[in-house]
């Protein structure tokens, strides 16, 4: 008996490093960073509307070139 409740503890204790580890790989964060912390959209939004519209800027120049 004191064999499962201590596979218990360790799998509730697992679960939740785990959570909190699997956030933060997410969201592309360090792994002991906190994460519910309050996060910059406005940053992230335009990180990603740059890689967007460089990307298909370069789409676009190769389309071009294939036509030539």
């Amino acid at each position: 008996m004191k064999m499962i409740k201590h596979l218990a503890i360790g799998a509730v204790i697992g679960l939740f490093v785990g959570l909190w580890f699997g956030v933060n790989i997410g969201k592309g964060k360090p792994l002991y960073a906190n994460p519910f912390a309050d996060r910059a959209i406005g940053k992230e939004i335009m990180k990603s509307s740059g890689d967007i519209l460089e990307k298909s800027g370069k789409a676009i120049k190769g389309e071009l070139d294939e036509q030539r």
